[in-house]
């Protein structure tokens, strides 16, 4: 409820009380005093897109982002305060995300000078998908300067068109692309080792064991998925099937289909997953062949594999090899 708190406070500067926000949902204020209780992706939804019209402010993300404060996110929040560097940060919000939002899920990717720090999208955003995501991305900037004292330089890909009302905001994010395969924030891997100025161990331990505890008062287990990751991939090139991997967990596929389904993940979008992100490592960091890429991803033809590919990221695997020898990290220190 903090992000809707957080959105109170916003549309006040356009002179709209609570009341009117939150008619469309039809919740009081009183009924948010819970800092712990959470609204559905789908109402929250509802919320920011009344609240664009009732301010008739299009980019309504930009300022979202500009007053994001790491204490929105709670428990992860405290975690994050308390952490020892800007990597540990993005490890908790990895870890723990699902205790703020099931709309997205964060990957980090880390490949020579280079860190990558992805968000991928879980829910339908709708008309404020460019709200969520500018929000996000610009305030997650925000905070990182905050956190660490320093203004890294960062580029924030989003995987939205352009909009409209984009000329007002440029001079905030000059390093802000749209229509791109993902959304992502791209640095230099070196600002992951940055130190948080709060930081203190004895607070992390609390914080670490709070989340965890929330997590499992919600209904996930937080080391199942990690834990079918780690057994997917096999000995030689190639992943585990279900059975497999159930089997290795003690487990009937039957069991372990079920187990995932509760956790809001398939198999095999796990399996895409990974399938996806070694496709990327060896495009990038490797001379190998569209055909040995294919077949090192577990692809039985690379017509296949260019088809997965096109459908992961919107390009062809040569496209997204030519782009990733066209941006050097020069791009990052503009």
């Amino acid at each position: 409820m903090s992000l809707v708190q957080q959105l109170i406070e916003l549309v006040k500067r356009w002179h709209v009380p609570a009341s009117e926000l939150l008619s469309v949902i039809g919740v009081s204020e009183s009924a948010l005093e819970n800092p712990l209780s959470r609204l559905p992706v789908a109402t929250m939804c509802e919320l920011l897109n009344h609240a664009r019209l009732l301010t008739g402010e299009p980019g309504l993300g930009y300022y979202l982002g500009l007053q994001k404060r790491v204490s929105v996110y709670g428990y992860v929040g405290f975690a994050a305060l308390s952490a020892s560097s800007l990597r540990e940060v993005v490890e908790l919000a990895a870890r723990f995300g699902r205790l703020f939002s099931t709309a997205l899920t964060i990957d980090l990717h880390v490949e020579a000078r280079t860190a990558s720090l992805y968000f991928e999208e879980q829910a339908n955003l709708g008309a404020v998908r460019d709200i969520v995501l500018i929000s996000l991305l610009f305030g997650l900037q925000t905070i990182g300067s905050a956190l660490t004292g320093q203004e890294a330089p960062v580029l924030v890909d989003l995987a939205i068109p352009r909009p409209a009302y984009q000329p007002r905001f440029a001079h905030l994010a000059p390093d802000l692309r749209f229509g791109q395969p993902f959304n992502r924030l791209v640095l230099d891997a070196a600002t992951l080792d940055l130190p948080i100025v709060t930081a203190d161990p004895m607070a992390l331990r609390v914080a670490r064991a709070l989340c965890e505890r929330s997590l499992e008062g919600l209904g996930y287990d937080i080391e199942l998925v990690e834990r079918v990751r780690r057994l997917l991939a096999s000995d030689e090139d190639g992943y585990r099937s279900l059975e497999q991997v159930a089997a290795r967990m003690h487990l009937s596929s039957r069991t372990l289909k079920r187990r995932l389904a509760f956790q809001e993940v398939s198999f095999s979008a796990l399996v895409d997953r990974e399938r996806r992100e070694k496709a990327m490592i060896l495009l990038r960091s490797s001379g190998l062949s569209i055909d040995d890429v294919a077949e090192r991803v577990d692809y039985s033809s690379a017509s296949s594999f260019v088809r997965a590919f096109h459908r992961w990221t919107g390009m062809t695997p040569a496209a997204y090899r030519r782009a990733g020898r066209q941006r050097s990290m020069s791009d990052v220190g503009r």
